[in-house]
C-alpha cells in the first residue's frame, strides 16, 4: 500500500514536470483547453481580434497605395488644365494673335484633352481602373428638373443594398430682390448704381426712358453686375443671379435724380416705400436629407454623415420650391475594410468620379470636350468667356477630387493605421498575459517538480523494499 501511494504521488509529480517542460518548450502557458478553459476562450477571442486588426492594417496600407496612384495621375491632369487655361488666355488677346497662332494653340488644346482622356482610361491598380468612372456611384430616380448636379462622395452600401435618399425642404432658397417702378422723368435724367456680390456698375437713363428700355439696359450689363431685370406686373424686378445669404441686389440713386410720384423712376424694396439706396440679401436653401439637417449654401446642399457624403446642387425651380424629392444610390464607390470585423463600423467608402473631358465642367456652361476643334467652345469660336468658365469648373473638379482623396488618406487611412497599431499592441499584450508562459515562474515550477520527482522516486524505492521485511518472519 505504501508503494502504491508513493507511485501515485510520483506519477502526479511527473505530470507536473511534463507540463512545466511543455510550457517552457512551447512558450505557452495554455497549450490545450484543460490547462485553463476560461483563459483559452479569452485568448482565442483576442487572437481573432489581433488577426482582424493585422488584416485591417494591411487593407489601409493598400488603400493608401490606391489613393496615391490615383492622385499621381490627377497631379498631371491638374498641370495640363493650368496649361489649357494659359492657352485660353493667350487666344483671348485676339488683337495680338494671328489666325495661325490660334490654330496652333487649338492643336495644343486637342492634345491636352486627348491626354486627359488617356490618363482617365489608363490609370489602374492591379487591373482596376481608378479614374474612368468605375469607382463613381451610380444613381437612379434623380429628377433632373429639380437636381441640377449631384455628387456622391461616399456612401456605405451594406452588402450592396440600395440607399434611399430623401430631401425634405425646410426653407426655400432665394435671391436678392429689388424693384424699379415707373419711367424716367420726361425732363430729368437719372443715374442708378446697380450691383450684386459679383460686381457693380452705373447706368444713366436719359429723360423719358421707359421701363422696358430700363430692363434692356440693365440686362446688357448683367455679366458685370450679376443682376437681371424682368417685368413683374407694373414694375421691374431686379434679381441677383446667385442664390443664398451671400448674394444680394443693390440699387442706389446717384446725383440729382428724384423719386417723384408719377413719371419719375422709383426704387423699392419689397414693394415698400420708395427709397434712394437699398440692398436685399438672398436666402440659403435649408432641408433635411434622410432626416438629418443638411448644410445649405445658396441652392447647394451638403451632407456629411457616417453613412452618406453628398453634394446636391438644386435647380432654380427647386431652390424656390418646398417639395420633397427622393432618389436612390444603387452601387459603385470603392469600399475599404478598416476594422477588425467586416461590418458597417469598419467600412469606409469613397467615390472617384470620371475625369474624362466629357465629365469635367458643369451642366450649365458645358464640358471640356466642347473646347476641341469644331466644338461649340473651341478657341476659334466667340465663346471664350464660356470656355473660361468651363476650364475653371474643370480645375475646381480636379482640385476638389484631389482634396477629397488627400483628406481620405490623411484623416481616415493614416489615422486608422496609427490607431490600429496601438490597438494591436494592447491586444498582443493582453493575449500574451493570458496565454504565454511566465518563464521565471515556470522555471521555478520545473525545479520544484524535478526535486519532487527525485524525492518520490527515492521514497518509492524505500516503500518497495519495506515489505521484504515480512520474509524475515518466515525464516
Amino acid at each position: 500500500v505504501t508503494a502504491l501511494v508513493s507511485a501515485r504521488i510520483l506519477n502526479n509529480n511527473n505530470v507536473e514536470l511534463n507540463k512545466s517542460l511543455e510550457r517552457l518548450s512551447t512558450g505557452l502557458r495554455i497549450n490545450r483547453g484543460s490547462d485553463d478553459p476560461a483563459g483559452l476562450i479569452a485568448s482565442e477571442n483576442l487572437r481573432k481580434q489581433i488577426n482582424g486588426t493585422d488584416t485591417a492594417i494591411k487593407n489601409a496600407e493598400r488603400a493608401i497605395n490606391i489613393v496615391g496612384t490615383a492622385e499621381g495621375s490627377l497631379i498631371e491632369v491638374s498641370d495640363m488644365l493650368l496649361d489649357l487655361q494659359g492657352l485660353l488666355g493667350e487666344v483671348a488677346n485676339k488683337g495680338g494673335m494671328s489666325t495661325e497662332e490660334i490654330d496652333a494653340n487649338q492643336l495644343q488644346v486637342d492634345s491636352i484633352l486627348n491626354s486627359i482622356n488617356r490618363i482617365s482610361n489608363s490609370t489602374e491598380f492591379e487591373g482596376k481602373k481608378l479614374l474612368n468612372g468605375n469607382l463613381a456611384y451610380t444613381t437612379s430616380g434623380v429628377a433632373t428638373g429639380v437636381i441640377g448636379e449631384l455628387k456622391v462622395n461616399a456612401a456605405k452600401l451594406i452588402d450592396g443594398a440600395t440607399m434611399t435618399v430623401t430631401i425634405a425642404t425646410v426653407d426655400s432658397a432665394d435671391t436678392g430682390i429689388m424693384y424699379l417702378s415707373g419711367a424716367v422723368s420726361a425732363t430729368q435724367a437719372i443715374t442708378l448704381q446697380i450691383g450684386s456680390n459679383r460686381g457693380t456698375t452705373e447706368l444713366t437713363f436719359a429723360a423719358g426712358t421707359t421701363a422696358a428700355q430700363q430692363r434692356e439696359a440693365i440686362n446688357a450689363v448683367a455679366e458685370i453686375t450679376g443682376v437681371s431685370a424682368i417685368a413683374s406686373g407694373n414694375v421691374t424686378l431686379l434679381r441677383s443671379r446667385d442664390f443664398g445669404s451671400d448674394a444680394y441686389t443693390s440699387v442706389k440713386i446717384l446725383g440729382s435724380g428724384t423719386q417723384q410720384t408719377g413719371t419719375s423712376i422709383r426704387v423699392m424694396q419689397n414693394y415698400g416705400t420708395p427709397i434712394t439706396d437699398g440692398k436685399d440679401y438672398g436666402e440659403d436653401y435649408s432641408a433635411t436629407i434622410n432626416g438629418t439637417s443638411a448644410t445649405g449654401t445658396g441652392k447647394k446642399l451638403t451632407l456629411r454623415t457616417a453613412m452618406l457624403d453628398a453634394e446636391i446642387d438644386l435647380t432654380t425651380a427647386a431652390g424656390l420650391s418646398t417639395a420633397t424629392e427622393t432618389f436612390y444610390i444603387t452601387g459603385g464607390g470603392a469600399d475599404f475594410a478598416l476594422g477588425s470585423k467586416v461590418d458597417a463600423i469598419g467600412l469606409e467608402s469613397i467615390g472617384i468620379d470620371n475625369i474624362a473631358d466629357t465629365s469635367l465642367g458643369n451642366p450649365i456652361d458645358g464640358y471640356l470636350n466642347t473646347l476641341k476643334s469644331g466644338g461649340t467652345n473651341s478657341l476659334s469660336s466667340t465663346n471664350l468667356y464660356t470656355a473660361q468658365k468651363i476650364v475653371d469648373s474643370a480645375i475646381k473638379d480636379i482640385s476638389t477630387l484631389r482634396g477629397r482623396l488627400g483628406s481620405f488618406q490623411k484623416n481616415t487611412l493614416e489615422t486608422t493605421i496609427n490607431s490600429l497599431n496601438v490597438t494591436n499592441e494592447n491586444l498582443q499584450a493582453a493575449e500574451s498575459a493570458i496565454r504565454d508562459t511566465d518563464f521565471a515562474t515556470e522555471t521555478s515550477n520545473l525545479t520544484r517538480s524535478q526535486i519532487l520527482v527525485n524525492a518520490a522516486t527515492s521514497v518509492l524505492a524505500q516503500a518497495n523494499f519495506a515489505p521484504q521485511n515480512v520474509l524475515s518472519l518466515l525464516g
